[in-house]
């Protein structure tokens, strides 16, 4: 396993808690433009190679079960899931699990992926927040949905896109300072009625406002890292890379 093909989270999680996030460089079939880890099924691939990707993923990782992926729609849907097999993938943007051998994926190209779990190892968590999803309180919903305080919750930031290079116009902005005024902290005007958006850390914000003191990761930039697919970057060329949390099986 090449180390330059995966990303591996730089949090304190327990010892039955793992996860990892794959690159573009992976030991996958796609070829150009999506070369050559794509594991998105809805990013105009071929799907064979997408399947091919993801039975690549579960062997080269040695997951415990095949991971459970969603059907995202920028929503605050939360599913609860286990290792069950087959291919439904229900339509959600973030899940949680208690039980052992269950592998969540998120998967993205500039929205933030976040990864959950408790201080006891015992649940796992992974959102999809793209700014509507954090908007609207995708991850506020996960966390409540998981029932442990937040306290005893940890969270890693993944890749997205950086501020840097995300440049929002005026109702976006406004969906999050009309809810919260301090949310203007992470907005930097560019010119009339458009802002740069701090996406990872409006996200920080937003889980330490619910109670949450341990909050890893960031400092990613998707748009410029080639690591990663970028939907900015590369519009409808572009694949999705995965964010994954599982439980030892």
């Amino acid at each position: 396993m090449t180390a330059a093909a995966w990303l591996f989270p730089d949090w304190p999680a327990p010892c039955s808690v793992h996860a990892a996030v794959t690159t573009r460089q992976g030991p996958g079939v796609s070829a150009p433009p999506f070369d050559r880890f794509n594991l998105g099924l809805r990013s105009g691939d071929r799907a064979e190679a997408v399947v091919a990707n993801r039975s690549a993923l579960h062997e080269v990782l040695g997951l415990p079960s095949k991971p459970r992926w969603l059907h995202q729609v920028h929503g605050t849907v939360v599913a609860e899931l286990g290792p069950l097999p087959g291919e439904h993938e229900p339509q959600a943007d973030a899940a949680v699990s208690h039980v052992p051998g269950t592998v969540l994926a998120i998967l993205t190209a500039d929205c933030l992926p976040v990864l959950f779990c408790t201080d006891d190892g015992r649940q796992i968590g992974a959102a999809h927040a793209g700014w509507k999803g954090l908007a609207h309180g995708v991850l506020e919903t996960t966390v409540e949905q998981m029932q442990v305080a937040p306290q005893r919750m940890m969270a890693w930031l993944g890749p997205c896109i950086g501020q840097a290079s995300y440049e929002i116009d005026a109702p976006v902005r406004e969906v999050f300072v009309q809810e919260d005024a301090a949310a203007s902290a992470y907005f930097s005007q560019t010119r009339q009625g458009h802002w740069l958006c701090d996406l990872a850390g409006l996200a920080r914000y937003r889980l330490a406002r619910m109670g949450l003191t341990q909050i890893y990761g960031g400092g990613f930039d998707t748009r410029t890292d080639e690591r990663f697919y970028s939907y900015r970057r590369d519009g409808a060329k572009s694949g999705r890379f995965a964010s994954l949390v599982w439980l030892e099986g």
